[in-house]
């Protein structure tokens, strides 16, 4: 074998042997911004929880702030989790991250769909949506209840 193919098979294994740690680096931020983006989740589904709706807007991400206001998001929350009753269950069923979201600004997203049960609705979808905000929190941009 020629020194410039050993050369080139060098490169090549080289170059081949990044890509994983490449893939494995993406990977692992991913991972670390699901398990950040669920703790920040789950601690704002407390606060609602608890009917501290006005506290739930004031830690929700700068996005969400932006679009409704405190007035609007506890007059929308407070009569529509009531109606449920107190949490029974609540578990993670799914967890995606993704960097875009209709309607808006592309950024770093996580969502997270929960089977939770109530006191009066045995079964409903919950989904979380945190972004990274412009500091560099995770905070809530979205919540859903089916």
């Amino acid at each position: 074998m020629s020194k410039f193919a050993i050369a080139t098979a060098a490169i090549l294994f080289l170059l081949c042997g990044l890509r994983p740690c490449a893939a494995t680096a993406a990977t692992t931020a991913h991972a670390d911004a699901k398990s950040s983006a669920i703790k920040v989740a789950d601690a704002w589904l407390k606060i609602i929880d608890g009917g501290k709706y006005d506290d739930s807007w004031k830690q929700a991400s700068t996005f969400f702030r932006d679009h409704v206001s405190e007035e609007q998001w506890t007059q929308q929350v407070g009569p529509a989790r009531r109606s449920l009753g107190a949490v029974i269950s609540r578990k993670v069923m799914s967890v995606k991250y993704i960097t875009t979201m209709p309607g808006a600004p592309n950024g770093q997203y996580v969502v997270i769909h929960y089977q939770s049960s109530f006191e009066h609705k045995k079964s409903a979808t919950e989904t979380v949506t945190p972004m990274l905000d412009n500091d560099g929190q995770w905070r809530v941009s979205g919540y859903y209840i089916k």
